[in-house]
Formats: structure tokens, sequence, C-alpha cells
């Protein structure tokens, strides 16, 4: 079994993916409250004050005397007042829901963390069959539409940074070929989109675009996911066009 594809598990426990939900976003947004929270996760009031409780006793949350919920000592390394991630997700996610509404599929907004991307915001659709929420999750970044597109943004010397302190895992089970990655990361600054064919997870297909900082370097990727049987490479011209409007949205928004 490839260890670099996530595959969901043939059983979920509610109540676990709840708490490690709501972990996620006070750990991105520094702070919520409970009608927030169970406003996000689709339940009960008292649900949400519960497993906010129990993130509590277990030092993953704080309250503070407004009754608002912020990340916890064990979280603390993530608990900045309104990181440079927290103000791009809060930019992000109008477009994001925006492209959902066009698309009718779950859209993306992820950054790099050294070689590994992180999804900072996720919007699903409401088809049956659908790719679920990807907010919170990491992958390494050679395996993701977003970790590519934010690859292909780096010099030569960068990319070499981002490995270095990995090459005691040449030749590992999942670490990238570095020729290989710098012949793909040539290609996807040449489209200017990346397309990924179950690299990540089997069965989903992701169309992504960059989105730049005002100086022009990219910081994010901003991607729709959906079940490879829905996809067809005959769409993709309109794909990447739908996608690149909202990522120069998004980008003027950042700009101003």
């Amino acid at each position: 079994m490839d260890k670099q594809l996530k595959t969901p598990p043939s059983y979920t426990i509610a109540s676990v993916d709840h708490a490690l939900r709501a972990a996620t976003m006070l750990q991105l947004e520094g702070g919520l409250t409970v009608s927030q929270i169970a406003e996000r996760l689709g339940v009960a009031r008292s649900t949400a004050h519960r497993i906010l409780a129990m993130l509590v006793y277990r030092d993953f949350a704080v309250q503070d005397d407004h009754r608002v919920y912020h990340a916890g000592p064990v979280l603390e390394l993530a608990a900045h007042s309104r990181s440079r991630a927290a103000r791009l997700r809060a930019a992000g996610l109008p477009h994001l829901r925006r492209l959902v509404d066009l698309l009718d599929e779950t859209a993306n907004l992820a950054i790099r963390t050294g070689d590994t991307t992180r999804f900072i915001a996720s919007v699903e659709c409401a088809q049956a069959l659908r790719v679920s929420s990807r907010e919170g999750m990491v992958f390494p970044a050679d395996r993701t539409t977003a970790g590519l597109l934010l690859l292909a943004g780096l010099g030569e010397r960068e990319l070499a940074d981002v490995y270095a302190t990995e090459r005691d895992r040449e030749g590992q089970p999942g670490r990238p070929d570095l020729a290989d990655l710098r012949r793909e990361l040539a290609k996807v600054r040449r489209n200017g989109f990346c397309v990924n064919r179950e690299r990540s997870e089997r069965g989903l297909v992701a169309v992504g675009v960059p989105v730049h900082d005002p100086e022009g370097a990219v910081i994010a990727g901003l991607s729709v996911s959906m079940p490879s049987v829905r996809y067809s490479p005959r769409g993709l011209r309109s794909l990447v066009a739908t996608l690149s409007a909202a990522a120069r949205a998004l980008e003027a928004e950042l700009g101003a």
C-alpha cells in the first residue's frame, strides 16, 4: 500500500472528527464562540459545548473572559492573534464559496510549510458523491495540486533548501526524486495551473491555480477537488479559467 495516499477510514467516529476539526479551527483562526463552532461543524450548540469542554480539559483550548475559545497550550505555536494564514483564510473563504456555487465541487485553499502542504480552508459542495473537507489536513507538498503550485513558485536554490534537510531520507519511500520533481514543476510553471490525478488520494482529481501576493510571490494554491468519475479533460480549460478568475479576485483583495 502506498503510504503517501490518504484513504478515509471505512468507518468514522463522529465525535473524534468533530473534536479534531474544532481544534484545527482554533489553531487557524485564533478565537471562536460555541455558536460559531456549532454552525461550522453542523451540530447542536450543546454538542459543540461538550466538544470544547473536552478540548479545554486536555489543554487543546482555553476560554477567555468573554466566553471565546482560543488555541490552548498544546497548540500554542499557532495561537497567534491573526496569523498570515488566518488572514488569508478569512479573505479566501468567500471566493471558495463562490467557486462551489459555480462548479458544484469542493473548493480548497492551501499553503506550504517546508515540504508539506496544509489546507487552511475548504468548502464542500452539496453533491451526494463529493470530496470531503480538507481543512486542517497536511500532505507532502509534491503530492498535492497546491503543493506543486507552491513549489513551482520557488527558485532553484529555494527548492533545494526545502529538501536539503531530507538528505538522510534519500531513496526512501515517499521522498520525491528531485530530478523528476524539477521537470514536473517546470511544466506547472509553463501551464500556470496543475492537475492532480489520484496522487494524494485514490479516486480524487484536483485542479488548481496559484495565488500571488502583491510582490508576485506564490503564497497559496486555490483548487477544486472532485471524484475522478466526474473529471473530464474536455472541461479543463473552462475549469482553469474559473479558478484563475477567483484567484485574481482574491489577489486584488489581498493587495487592497
